[in-house]
């Protein structure tokens, strides 16, 4: 699989990364044998950027991790993250060291390579750009010069103003980006983002500045396999991201893209989405989440066909205005 170095951090990662979170669910709800034989699968393919947090099943992602890495002896590009809660805002330097602390620990790992902040930027309830900017760079630089980790990064959610605040300070090595068929403004201003949700182009700005850019969402919580149906380990139920106001109206816009199946352009909706994420310009790796093997073969398959061509990223668009 593609390699790709993520931004100016000269850290090289697989063009697809596995992503052990709740929404797809194998990493949390899974068998221990189940997440065992996903992960082998995963390295097996080339995959080598696995994503986590804390947040994830209440630690129980990483605890998984942490025990199925051990029992394969691999040791992949590991990132993890932090959300602050509410209570300690007044404490934001004191909650990351202690976060992550916890995460090596359930990880059981002395360090990780990403380290990222999990809170929204900007809007009601996220962080501000200076609490981001004076209170929590320096805490996760401080643990990066204690060789907790290597690279910071964020989640970039909240607002399109105090997002750029923060990734023109040059002082992040990787954001995380929505970016999907559905709400592709991040990185392809040709089609503007939904109405409150329009980041048009900030994803190629951070990628000028040499941040290292992650997707996530790339299939939009599962909506982008047109199927309503939700696999047993996977989340019950999924609040969309950037996307369309409800996880049904995803579906139903993904839907609108089946002419392109009967086309020829791919094999099936998710195959379509994998593609148009993964190969999309600017980005480095793209984060896919799954409940089963078969969807990771699925993914794997997708990547191996490569990008889509310049006719059929026309048509998408045309598709979806």
């Amino acid at each position: 699989m593609e390699q790709r170095v993520l931004g100016r951090s000269g850290l090289a990662v697989s063009a697809l990364g596995y992503g052990a979170g709740a929404v797809g669910g194998l990493m949390v709800r899974g068998s221990p044998a189940e997440q065992e034989r996903s992960l082998a699968r995963a390295f097996e393919a080339g995959i080598t950027y696995v994503d986590t947090a804390a947040l994830y099943g209440d630690g129980e992602s990483e605890r998984n991790l942490g025990r199925a890495l051990k029992a394969l002896g691999a040791k992949p590009v590991l990132g993890t993250k932090v959300r602050l809660p509410p209570a300690s805002r007044g404490d934001i330097a004191g909650a990351i060291t202690r976060s992550l602390e916890a995460s090596l620990r359930r990880l059981g790992r002395e360090s990780v390579d990403l380290f990222q902040l999990h809170d929204p930027i900007g809007g009601a309830g996220g962080l501000t750009p200076a609490q981001v900017l004076e209170e929590a760079v320096p805490a996760l630089q401080g643990l990066r010069a204690a060789g907790k980790c290597s690279l910071l990064g964020i989640t970039a959610l909240g607002e399109g103003p105090a997002l750029r605040d923060v990734l023109r300070s040059g002082l992040l090595d990787t954001a995380q980006i929505p970016f999907n068929l559905l709400n592709p403004s991040w990185l392809a201003p040709r089609r503007a983002g939904l109405p409150g949700q329009d980041f048009t182009g900030l994803g190629q700005e951070a990628a000028a500045a040499g941040v290292g850019l992650i997707g996530i969402r790339i299939l939009a919580g599962g909506a982008l396999s047109g199927e309503a149906g939700r696999h047993p380990v996977a989340m019950p139920e999924v609040a969309p991201i950037a996307s369309g106001p409800d996880y049904a109206a995803d579906v139903a816009a993904a839907r609108r893209l089946r002419p392109l199946l009967a086309e020829g352009v791919a094999g099936s909706l998710a195959e379509l989405a994998i593609r148009y994420a993964a190969f999309a310009p600017e980005m480095g790796c793209a984060l896919i989440g799954t409940a089963s093997l078969d969807q990771l073969e699925a993914a794997i398959a997708a990547v191996g066909q490569g990008p889509l061509p310049a006719a059929a990223l026309a048509r998408i668009d045309a598709l979806l205005a």
